[in-house]
């Protein structure tokens, strides 16, 4: 308490030790928040378990030594930090900032809210040696988070995570000097640097690289686009990106009632445009601006709070087509990639003008080196197209922190990578970030969107179209929320072939056979003996097991995972295919059933 500063937090504490509030003191004081590689996540009150101002300190001085000591130059290159307009998230960024600069690191404090999107750009742009957003992306009103990224500007993987929870770990001293905020304006011109409009001009330049059509034909977009940023960050961004990109001020029209930054987000119970609701005012503008204007094409755009996630809906004229997170992520890869292959077609052409015979096998090199990424609970549809039509893809772990890092290696490898995604509505349109960019993800969706609408089609006839040329699965996603409930299982201490011997799997998913197991959580994967070892990164800190099933008529594949940013919820993914969509229909149909009645979920 002695290096407690906020009176408000002191008091909490205070209070509850007056209250005798021994199991309430105890959750809150007994364990400290533990850094990974999502950085820190959890609700904003006082204790060592929660995010505070002492927390952001020392979470800040220890990331500085080890940034320090790892990196000769770190002081020069400096760090970038940005924030949200969560409660408190100035306050937290600022915080940072001071620590940062205390420890002689060179400081970029974005000014204003931003977008979590401009942090790893800024550290790509600035070559800085990290980046730190604060904020707590589609979480309640009462979280609050502490997002890193490494010196190659996407997410930290490990081993960092435990070595800068380490070093966390042995900084945890706070002097009086640490709460001084006057540092700041003390250091401007020094250690503490603005460079917020230079990195949003680079920012808006760059993330149009996958869109191609020039301004004035955007312009002209038959299409009437319904935004809302759902009392996030953002219009601003969306706006600006708009008119980069050069459509009509009068396409974008906005909720109202979320346009404005809003920390409570008080018309949604969650701030999620995963979650059901979330939508509903959006659709009634919607259906408003249908009746005015019959003959337009209605398309709603969204954002959750701090903009890095995108999702969408169309109308169909009688009612909302609301697009799951694969079905935008198959359009978004379809779509890239034909522009990417068109790009090579010309350059085929220019080059091989002589040889007609060459063209050919010019263009099939260039798709060669072209490759796009998903996480592995994501559909199977982006590697069906990639295999079809000959471009690398790469499954990896959930978590744009893999998607990011795997996309850098293969660039290495000589590699375009200008696509990858996650089910959970992040997209990564382009190769100037990698991480998932709702901004970025949301112009190039504008877009598609005018492209398919002057050639008389609908966003949802496209999808079809991918369906039927692709040959893919037929896809039920299903997201159940299941609160206060630990999945987690405690494998301390224990060897792998004890797990074996002891975990006992299914044998059936409905009336069907199980054919395959595969457990990322303690090594385990049927599809690869005599070893079992999986070929995906294995962590015990995290749930997630995927069961096939391979029959004559259709296949199968489920996936069950812990989400990795919201505790409480517990997801599975189902996915059927078959040559007959009603036989794929059937079969998920009875895997969900037997998930609820069989398995059980219903009763968590």
């Amino acid at each position: 308490m002695a290096e407690v500063r906020n009176p408000k937090t002191r008091k909490e504490i205070e209070d509850l030790s007056v209250k005798d509030e021994r199991a309430e003191l105890s959750s809150r004081l007994q364990k400290r928040i533990s850094f990974g590689t999502a950085g820190l996540r959890a609700r904003m009150s006082a204790g060592f378990a929660c995010m505070n101002d002492l927390i952001v300190i020392q979470t800040s001085q220890g990331l500085a030594k080890y940034l320090i000591h790892q990196n000769s130059e770190a002081a020069q290159k400096g760090v970038v930090v940005g924030h949200d307009h969560r409660h408190n998230s100035k306050r937290f960024a600022s915080l940072a900032c001071v620590a940062f600069v205390r420890s002689g690191l060179k400081c970029y404090l974005l000014k204003g809210y931003v977008a979590t999107p401009l942090v790893p750009f800024g550290v790509k742009h600035l070559g800085a040696v990290a980046g730190v957003m604060i904020t707590a992306s589609h979480n309640p009103a009462a979280d609050n988070g502490y997002k890193l990224y490494y010196s190659n500007a996407v997410q930290i993987i490990s081993p960092h995570d435990v070595e800068i929870a380490a070093s966390i770990e042995k900084n945890l001293e706070v002097e009086e000097e640490a709460w001084d905020l006057d540092l700041i304006e003390r250091s401007r011109g020094g250690l503490c640097i603005d460079l917020t409009d230079e990195i949003k001009e680079k920012y808006f330049e760059c993330i149009l690289e996958v869109n191609k059509r020039p301004p004035e034909v955007n312009f002209q977009s038959p299409v009437k686009f319904i935004y809302t940023p759902i009392h996030g960050v953002g219009f601003d961004f969306v706006a600006r990106a708009f008119e980069q990109a050069g459509f009509n001020k009068g396409s974008l029209n906005v909720v109202t009632e979320q346009k404005d930054p809003d920390p409570d987000f008080s018309t949604v119970k969650f701030p999620n445009p995963e979650e059901k609701g979330a939508l509903d005012l959006a659709m009634g503008l919607g259906e408003s601006i249908y009746r005015a204007n019959p003959d337009k094409v209605v398309i709603i755009l969204a954002n959750d709070p701090d903009a890095d996630r995108f999702c969408a809906a169309e109308w169909n004229g009688k009612s909302w087509d609301v697009f799951t997170g694969d079905q935008i992520g198959a359009i978004l890869g379809v779509w890239i990639f034909r522009k990417y292959q068109k790009s090579g077609k010309d350059v085929g052409k220019i080059l091989t003008c002589f040889l007609v015979v060459a063209v050919s096998l010019s263009h099939t090199l260039f798709l060669a080196k072209l490759a796009m990424l998903a996480s592995t609970a994501s559909s199977k549809l982006l590697a069906e197209v990639a295999r079809r039509e000959g471009f690398k893809f790469k499954e990896t772990l959930t978590g744009f922190k893999y998607l990011g890092n795997s996309a850098l290696e293969l660039e290495k490898n000589g590699y375009n990578v200008p696509f990858a995604y996650e089910e959970a509505l992040g997209y990564m349109c382009g190769t100037s970030i990698r991480d998932k960019d709702g901004i970025s993800a949301l112009v190039s969706w504008a877009e598609l969107c005018s492209e398919i609408a002057e050639s008389g089609d609908m966003v949802s006839e496209y999808l079809g179209e991918i369906y039927r040329t692709k040959n893919p699965s037929k896809l039920e996603r299903r997201f159940r929320k299941l609160r206060f409930v630990d999945t987690h299982f405690d494998f301390t201490g224990a060897d792998r072939n004890t797990l074996l011997t002891t975990i006992k799997y299914p044998s059936t998913l409905g009336s069907y056979p199980i054919t395959s197991i595969r457990d990322l959580t303690i090594g385990y994967d049927t599809e690869y003996p005599p070893s079992f070892i999986p070929e995906l990164p294995t962590s015990t800190s995290t749930q997630m097991i995927t069961f096939k099933i391979d029959g004559k008529q259709a296949e199968l594949v489920l996936t069950l995972r812990t989400s990795g940013t919201e505790a409480w919820k517990l997801k599975y993914y189902v996915e059927g295919r078959a040559s007959d969509p009603n036989i794929a229909k059937k079969i998920v149909d009875g895997v969900v059933d037997a998930l609820k009645n069989d398995w059980g979920l219903a009763r968590l």
